[in-house]
């Protein structure tokens, strides 16, 4: 039944932006995009896919890094057009750069600032980057 897949209001590509949440600390980790079978396959699975825009195709969060979501609930806002990952974040990183989230940059005085650091070197992860 996928019913409840009709009701989220995709945009004119097929997508929604998803924002993954931290269930402990209530921490934004990232935002994301989903597309139909992004959504379904994660609330299949309890893990997090997404469908990545630069690479043209869904994706599990942490497939290749191993920094698994549990996802523990899916919300909807009141507009039906952004979705909420409430998650578990394996490994404590979220972020490609090795860092907790991807919300790392902070405006201060007219410029973005770094104000978080790389837990864990990219070249490490990803054997590239």
């Amino acid at each position: 039944m996928t019913d409840w897949l009709d009701t989220v209001n995709w945009n004119g590509d097929g997508l929604a932006p998803a924002i993954a949440q931290e269930q402990g600390s209530g921490e934004v980790l990232t935002l994301a995009w989903m597309n139909r079978e992004a959504l379904s396959r994660t609330a299949e699975t309890g893990l997090a896919h997404y469908w990545s825009r630069s690479r043209g195709r869904l994706w599990k969060k942490g497939e290749q890094s191993g920094h698994i979501q549990h996802v523990r609930e899916i919300r909807l806002d009141c507009d039906n057009d952004a979705i909420l990952l409430v998650v578990e974040q394996s490994g404590g990183i979220a972020c490609h750069t090795g860092r907790r989230r991807c919300f790392f940059q902070r405006l201060e005085d007219g410029a973005w600032r770094i104000v978080e650091p790389v837990l864990k070197d990219p070249k490490a992860i990803y054997g590239k980057e």
